[in-house]
């Protein structure tokens, strides 16, 4: 049984504060892209993975194999599962491939296994999974606060491309939010961007992107801060680094310049993919969503 295990982007993503739990008190526009990982599972006699992105642990380190835990534990099922992942979601890039995966795992053996699991429910068990897996198990644009977990989807048109670029290095989400300075962080308005996305709104959508990670992920990968410039030079609309990085984002309406910069920043970079906001109603767009 296949699910698709679609990547993300944040419009807007607001650190408010550090919590006395240690989490940091977020506030985000999270949007589901049209790409995707790719997740087949099959009930077996023996505990299997295999992947195309060569070895991965069989352990909780993996979201795959954490979700399977996680729900283990809540509805004691003893099934054993042949897993095989075929991998298009670069690793530690703000694309929240890891946790797209834990999401589909979870969506999967609700259905294999015929789990009774309202949205509640399966956002309360994706929570211990990852803090990005209850928006990947919904897949819905959303504001998102919490530490992840409280979603309030919302829907809008979409009329633009959007380009994934990625420098070689990734970061550290971890060590991103503990280099997080405060003192000088920058607080996006995620509502002046829910208000542009509501309203069709482009030119308040590319106004409104804002990312406060993006101050220590420049510190850590100085390449993050070099393509984001260079995509703008090159005549992009708006450009901003997704979540903790290192992957930069940028919109365009121009199909032809859309292309024509992902040909030029292929040269430099480790990743670079066309494709667009999966939503309700973005069928205007012609479909160039690839790799280049």
């Amino acid at each position: 049984m296949k699910e698709r295990a679609y990547a993300k982007i944040n419009l807007c993503l607001d650190v408010v504060r550090k919590r006395d739990d240690g989490y940091h008190e977020l506030n985000m526009i999270m949007v589901p892209l049209d790409f995707y990982d790719v997740l087949d599972i099959e009930i077996a006699d023996e505990m299997s993975l295999s992947s195309n992105a060569g070895y991965l642990p069989m352990n909780e380190k993996n979201s795959i194999i954490k979700a399977i835990e996680v729900l283990r534990e809540e509805y004691g099922f003893k099934e054993n599962f042949k897993i095989d992942l075929m991998k298009h979601i670069p690793t530690q890039g703000g694309l929240a491939g890891g946790s797209a995966d834990g999401a589909a795992t979870i969506r999967l053996l609700k259905r294999l296994l015929n789990l009774q699991m309202n949205q509640s429910k399966m956002i309360e068990l994706a929570k211990k999974v990852g803090a990005d897996v209850p928006f990947c198990c919904i897949n819905k644009p959303s504001l998102v606060s919490g530490i992840g977990e409280v979603l309030e989807p919302f829907e809008f048109n979409t009329d633009f491309y959007v380009l994934l670029v990625k420098p070689f290095k990734g970061v550290s989400t971890k060590v991103a939010f503990e280099s997080l300075d405060f003192s000088t962080a920058i607080h996006p308005d995620c509502v002046k961007m829910i208000s542009a996305l509501m309203n069709q709104d482009y030119e308040g959508i590319v106004n409104s992107l804002g990312n406060t990670l993006e101050q220590p992920a420049f510190k850590m990968v100085p390449s993050i801060a070099k393509i984001k410039q260079e995509l703008l030079e090159l005549g992009m609309d708006g450009a901003l680094m997704s979540g903790s990085g290192s992957t930069v984002f940028a919109l365009s309406k121009n199909e032809q310049l859309v292309k024509e910069v992902a040909r030029k920043m292929k040269v430099n970079s480790n990743f670079v993919r066309i494709t667009k906001i999966l939503a309700k109603n973005n069928k205007s767009l012609p479909n160039i969503s690839k790799k280049v």
